[in-house]
């Protein structure tokens, strides 16, 4: 819908995803929640169940009974409504555009009545669809095109923090709100698979256009919690050369304890509130150790239990955090230090350097910059 000094409608995706251009979804709540981007904001032109019953009316009666239907479903009081919400994202993000699936019969409805209460935004033509299609494109010219080396090391050895002090370090548990481990669920929920993806494929998309094409990464698992790494990027993650992160055992127990257990209460206070929050933090932690009994077996996850069930009542009584460090020692020792020697010696062709923090730091800005 074009007017007098009004924008035309876009596919520059590339353009869109770069400068984050504001965008209203007009799809349904339920499509929203299985995957957008990250600068859409979910304004839909119909409800889940509006949605299903126009979509029912399309099968049994065709298009122009359903167009009729969503029509009567969505007028009065209840369409004012609705426009007046596109009206107000529209005047506040005069940059931004709409879409809907496909581009198609949606985003031109919320148009035109945007229009008709005067007020002219574009949409992004072939919607949705186009746009996932763009950006699953682009982690596969990223993989195909770019180089990468991965970061390894044993759990508690710091690879996040070498990641956050290289400016060509793309952070895969940070796109998945996860760390990664068993213990690794954080307060807030993950994004779906949808989510992810696009948001590392815009992560991608805005460094290779920094110049940027050798990438540092994670030495992850297929799943980062309930968000699967890309088929594509992890099966070649197998070949990509390895720099190996050791520290200090005693230096590992006090990150953990950190990360794990200090920070990650905090966490859940911030969301939960003072009272429900360290409570809600223990029963996660119980349940992520609960989750490999069977690996553990049975006698040394009861031990473990013991120790952990003592070290957060303590916590939860007094706010010191000394007894975890009894659990975490343990099961370093006896359940994840084994794990990496085997990975070490399985993909010791791989690892082309291995030293301390900042020797590792120094070795990647040396030899993975542009």
């Amino acid at each position: 819908m074009s007017g007098a000094g009004s924008r035309p409608d876009s596919t520059d995706y590339r353009e869109i995803f770069l400068s984050d251009r504001p965008l209203i979804d007009t799809r349904a709540p339920l499509e929203f929640n299985k995957g957008s981007f990250p600068c859409a904001t979910s304004l839909p032109l119909m409800t889940d169940a509006e949605r299903q019953k126009v979509g029912t009316c399309y099968k049994q009666q065709g298009q122009d009974a359903a167009i009729k239907l969503g029509h009567q479903l969505v007028s009065g009081a209840i369409k004012e409504e609705r426009v007046n919400a596109w009206a107000e994202f529209a005047r506040k993000h005069p940059e931004g555009y709409l879409f809907c699936f496909r581009g198609g019969l949606r985003s031109q409805i919320s148009q035109q009545w945007l229009h008709e209460a005067g007020v002219d935004y574009p949409r992004i033509q072939g919607g949705y669809k186009a746009m996932r299609t763009f950006l699953l494109n682009e982690i596969e010219s990223a993989v195909s095109e770019c180089q990468f080396t991965l970061v390894g090391g044993m759990t508690g050895t710091g690879k996040t923090e070498v990641l956050n002090v290289l400016a060509n370090a793309v952070d895969l548990e940070k796109h998945a709100n996860h760390r990664g481990s068993t213990f690794g669920k954080r307060a807030t929920p993950q994004p779906s698979q949808i989510g992810f993806e696009n948001a590392l494929a815009i992560d991608f998309l805005k460094r290779r256009a920094a110049g940027q094409h050798h990438f540092v990464l994670e030495d992850e698992s297929r799943l980062i919690g309930r968000c699967s790494v890309p088929l594509s990027l992890h099966q070649q993650m197998r070949s990509y050369p390895l720099v190996w992160l050791d520290d200090a055992f005693e230096n590992r127990v006090e990150r953990i304890l950190r990360d794990y257990v200090i920070d990650l209460c905090a966490e859940f206070v911030d969301e939960h509130g003072a009272e429900e929050g360290p409570e809600i933090f223990a029963t996660s932690l119980r349940k992520n150790l609960a989750n490999i009994t069977k690996r553990l077996g049975g006698e040394r996850y009861r031990q473990l239990a013991t120790m952990m069930d003592q070290a957060l009542e303590q916590q939860l009584a007094t706010g010191n955090v000394e007894r975890h460090r009894d659990w975490i020692s343990s099961l370093l020792q006896e359940y994840y230090d084994p794990m990496y020697d085997y990975q070490i010696e399985k993909n010791a062709e791989r690892i082309i350097f291995r030293g301390k923090q900042q020797e590792v730091v120094e070795y990647l800005r040396e030899h993975t910059s542009g």
